[in-house]
């Protein structure tokens, strides 16, 4: 029997846990999923116990497939989140989703004031509705009664970690991302906990992303199916574990991942500011910076395409096979035709809940089939401006690492370079965030099995066409004009309701 590691990354969507040997064979993955819920508009809610429910299920399913228990289990975990909970680690409302936007005017106005780039330049993290310095600003501001019962202020894996543990801790990375933590110091910071009314003992005590324990009580060993000495690494969040996963360590390496949204990352000694853009600096450890830019239509985009355009309900594979397919019969360009992918607001490098979608340049010559390739060229177009934003703040970035279940397509990937210029690396075709997590394990338990993975050359590559880019350059420059062109009026449309 192979000693083998377990990585569970806790999504918004599913919990997936994938098993590693310390040689790097991949011995299983799982799967489970889960509903986001919108009770009023701007709003993004989860039920946390059907996410531990769901992790519970994730990790007794791969060590009954694989037939005996793993040496460890590290956790990787989507970042934003934020649950009140009582002393007992009890929920007392549904968990805030990254998504939720019903803070969007805190932010706004934070933003605007004379200490927004100060706490920008502290935390790290970039001033927007989906951090837990706005939601806690707006849930003391219309939930006073929860806000003051509420014992602590933790993240999603801070639950599933209390669950197992029943103590309050938090790694260095997930911290980094709440708009809270002073991520120079690595502790909270006063200034932004003043600001969102709380003292730091309403948030739980920061640990170093290799962080680990062996003490499960007995009942909670035996839920799970494995030994009580198992050892449980706290991990870091999926942006940075996805990093570490797809081994993109080095200058003028960036990582792009989509998922239900997207991102952008490098990783560096030092943060990398940009108050304009607001690229954002979390931690994979205590000496490691991952600084870059997340969008919110990713994959979420690509699935309106597929209802709204194919009339697709139960998404398969074959869905989007077709979808690809289609795409392949269009030029470069989809002949002029443009569209703003911001269907659900935009991150990164706009910051703004109120802008929309929008195709520009329709003429009689265009098909169903150039409106499929033109979104699908606008979700590119947007992530290559989060890439500038990056190489702009940063260093020019030559090999862009790629992952996310898109990298499972020729056409997309192949666009995405195109568009970009760069040279598209896959060296782990799925589940980074969770073999990150593997990775962040191999190193404090595992060094030398840790040194021998990362030095394996397995790698798939995507050149751009040059010509191709050229083409996609000019039409960029007006992608990129295209929001300040419109944004009064998707704002004024936002305002009204329409």
């Amino acid at each position: 029997m192979q000693p083998y590691i377990v990585g569970i990354d806790i999504g918004t969507g599913s919990t997936k846990a994938v098993a590693l040997t310390l040689t790097g064979q991949a011995l299983g993955v799982v799967q489970r999923h889960y509903p986001i819920n919108s009770p009023e508009p701007g709003y993004s809610e989860q039920d946390p116990l059907l996410i531990w429910d769901a992790f519970v299920r994730c990790l007794k399913d791969i060590v009954a497939q694989i037939g005996y228990a793993p040496g460890a289990v590290s956790l990787s975990s989507a970042m934003h989140s934020i649950i009140p909970v009582d002393e007992l680690g009890l929920p007392l409302s549904a968990m805030i989703t990254w998504a939720d936007s019903r803070s969007e005017d805190i932010a706004q106005h934070l933003r605007d004031s004379a200490e927004g780039e100060e706490i920008y330049r502290t935390t790290g993290t970039p001033i927007h509705a989906m951090t837990p310095l706005c939601k806690l600003i707006w849930l003391r501001t219309n939930k006073s009664e929860l806000f003051t019962r509420t014992y602590k202020f933790i993240s999603v894996k801070e639950f599933i970690w209390f669950k197992l543990f029943r103590s309050f801790q938090v790694d260095y990375s997930i911290a980094s991302a709440t708009g809270l933590f002073d991520i120079l110091k690595l502790e909270w910071s006063t200034t932004a906990c003043v600001l969102a009314g709380i003292t730091a003992d309403k948030l739980s005590q920061p640990q170093n992303t290799t962080y680990y324990r062996h003490d499960l009580d007995a009942v909670t060993a035996t839920l799970l199916g494995i030994p009580q000495k198992t050892n449980f690494i706290i991990g870091a969040s999926d942006g940075c574990c996805a990093n570490l996963g797809s081994h993109t360590m080095g200058a003028g390496i960036a990582a792009l991942t989509i998922g239900t949204s997207g991102a952008v990352r490098i990783t560096s000694p030092n943060p990398v500011y940009n108050f304009g853009g607001m690229t954002f600096n979390y931690l994979l450890n205590e000496q490691t910076f991952v600084c870059g830019g997340a969008v919110n239509n990713g994959g979420i985009a690509i699935n309106w395409l597929l209802k709204n355009f194919l009339q697709k309900e139960d998404l398969t594979t074959a869905d989007y096979d077709e979808l690809f397919n289609i795409i392949e019969t269009i030029a470069a360009g989809s002949n002029g035709l443009l569209f703003l992918p911001y269907l659900y607001g935009e991150r990164a490098p706009l910051w703004d809940t109120k802008t929309s979608g929008a195709f520009l340049n329709i003429k009689p010559a265009h098909t169903r089939e150039h409106f499929l390739r033109a979104a699908l060229e606008g979700i590119c177009f947007a992530l290559y401006d989060v890439l500038k934003t990056v190489e702009d703040a940063s260093v020019n970035i030559t090999q862009v690492n790629i992952s996310g279940g898109f990298v499972s397509s020729g056409t997309w990937t192949q666009i995405l370079a195109d568009i970009t210029g760069k040279k598209l690396v896959v060296l782990q075709p799925e589940d980074a965030s969770a073999v990150g997590a593997i990775y962040l394990a191999m190193q404090v338990l595992h060094p030398q099995s840790y040194n021998q993975l990362t030095r394996t050359n397995n790698e798939r590559v995507i050149e751009p066409d040059m010509q191709k880019h050229e083409r996609y350059s000019k039409l960029f420059v007006v992608f990129k004009k295209l929001y300040r062109d419109l944004k009064d009026s998707m704002h004024l449309l936002h305002e009204q309701g329409i």
